[in-house]
């Protein structure tokens, strides 16, 4: 039986990034155990959800929308017994969730509005990892939450500019004022130096866009880009 795993790559590193910066700020505690399975699961759950609602074939991805859907209950729903008031995100994530539905029904789950909600969605992890380990919800979980936001759209605009959007220069301009703002932003939200970690996203969206790189080697400078961010990011967060 082949496993149904999601194909989109970069969106690992959204999903891991922000909860492992919520780690390293509030501390690792034992509940970031059920909390990471949890959230694994879920992302898990969205994809064969959205294969359904696209393809209008509900039977045929039922039984992945139920393994894994019960992993990532029991799991979030050992956290929320232990913190309560995480329901509360749970409620928060819903708005997001529908926006990706939506965009899904239409087949157009490129979208940068959608692409901008799954954002949200997964710098919510490294906001609820922060609060696990810190024990209450303070302005740190919220700095990772912004950063992570801010990082991870950039990077949403960088990809479309390269290849969806290569040809549209309306969408080139907000792309590079994007970029050019990015570590200005990331300052106004408390980062400081910590905007160093921006720097690399704004070059590459200015003097790569319009060159010819393979689908496979803009993935690889992301990942690297995700890197050099949760690194500065990290240190930031331990000076």
């Amino acid at each position: 039986m082949k496993v149904l795993i999601p194909k989109q790559h970069g969106a690992w590193a959204m999903l891991l990034i922000p909860i492992c910066l919520g780690m390293v700020k509030g501390g690792p505690v034992l509940w970031h155990i059920p909390l990471f399975t949890g959230w694994l699961f879920l992302y898990l759950t969205v994809y064969p959800i959205t294969l359904a609602v696209k393809k209008k074939k509900t039977k045929d991805y039922q039984k992945w929308i139920f393994y894994y859907g019960i992993a990532a209950c029991c799991s979030i729903i050992a956290v929320v017994i232990h913190k309560p008031a995480f329901i509360w995100l749970g409620f928060s994530l819903f708005p997001l969730f529908l926006v990706h539905v939506y965009y899904a029904r239409t087949k157009n789950e490129r979208a940068l509005l959608n692409d901008i909600a799954g954002v949200l969605f997964f710098s919510t992890g490294g906001l609820a990892s922060c609060w696990l380990g810190a024990g209450s919800l303070d302005g740190w979980a919220w700095f990772i939450f912004a950063q992570s936001s801010l990082f991870f759209i950039g990077s949403s605009f960088y990809v479309k500019s390269m290849i969806r959007e290569k040809n549209n220069k309306t969408f080139a301009y907000c792309s590079w004022g994007y970029h050019l703002l990015l570590p200005f932003l990331s300052i106004s939200l408390g980062a400081s130096w910590g905007a160093l970690a921006f720097i690399p996203s704004s070059l590459r969206a200015w003097f790569l866009h319009g060159k010819e790189r393979s689908i496979k080697t803009i993935g690889i400078l992301e990942i690297v880009n995700a890197c050099f961010f949760f690194a500065v990011i990290c240190i930031f967060l331990t000076r």
